[in-house]
């Protein structure tokens, strides 16, 4: 586990979760903060590690096993300690590392970091102390199966049958992944109540997660206004 120096740290990480499709990275561009993407931190196509799919079809990108989390927890505690951290440059289309880059926060207290997993993480977060929330970001299973496909083709990431298989499993699997991120730690909920939670992390407000959130019906994606640090 990586731990983090007796000092304070130097920054916060919002973790921003919810299906793929779901509005993540577009929320995340929507604060103004800092955005670490934790799909860089996806395993190459070549690892032996890879959890396959039950039909055999190929690697299970959806699967938690597919993504380096020790990875993305070092970087994210880089960050909080030194505002700076190497990131890797993955090229999804290629399920590859095509480089690296180095991301910079300067003097920022609070950072988004985005990605399908970032549930995963929030438990070893909050232990580095460093979690200023979690937030699942959720709306109607059809609305991101429309966001998410014409994205993935858009972008050309996977052949097309493979996409739309995975579009239609995943609507399908929608509902369960939302509970199980919640389950994790993650605040599930629509897009202006999440920019209302980063705007109060900013403000340096402490957000909970209460057990009737979990039951609270999905609110229709709207527009948002960016989020002004505290500093």
């Amino acid at each position: 586990m990586t731990v983090l120096p007796p000092s304070a740290p130097h920054a916060r990480v919002i973790l921003l979760a919810g299906p793929s499709g779901s509005g993540k990275s577009s929320l995340a561009a929507l604060t103004g903060l800092p955005v670490l993407n934790l799909d860089d931190f996806y395993k190459e196509g070549t690892d032996p590690t890879l959890p396959q799919l039950p039909d055999g079809s190929g690697a299970d990108w959806d699967s938690p096993l597919s993504w380096d989390g020790d990875a993305a927890v070092a970087a994210i505690a880089d960050l909080c300690r030194t505002s700076r951290t190497a990131v890797p440059v993955y090229d999804i289309g290629t399920s590859s590392r095509t480089g690296a880059s180095v991301l910079e926060i300067g003097r920022t207290p609070l950072f988004v970091a985005e990605g399908i997993f970032a549930a995963d993480v929030i438990e070893r977060c909050r232990e580095l102390g460093v979690l200023a929330d979690a937030l699942c970001l959720r709306g109607r299973p059809s609305t991101t199966f429309r966001r998410r496909l014409a994205r993935d083709l858009r972008e050309a990431r996977k052949p097309v049958l493979y996409l739309v298989r995975r579009g239609l499993r995943l609507m399908r699997e929608e509902r369960g992944i939302v509970a199980r991120q919640t389950a994790l730690g993650a605040f599930p909920c629509g897009r202006d109540t999440a920019m209302g939670r980063i705007a109060a992390a900013a403000a340096g407000r402490c957000e909970k997660v209460t057990a009737q959130a979990a039951e609270a019906p999905a609110e229709p994606v709207q527009s948002a206004q960016p989020v002004q640090s505290a500093r």
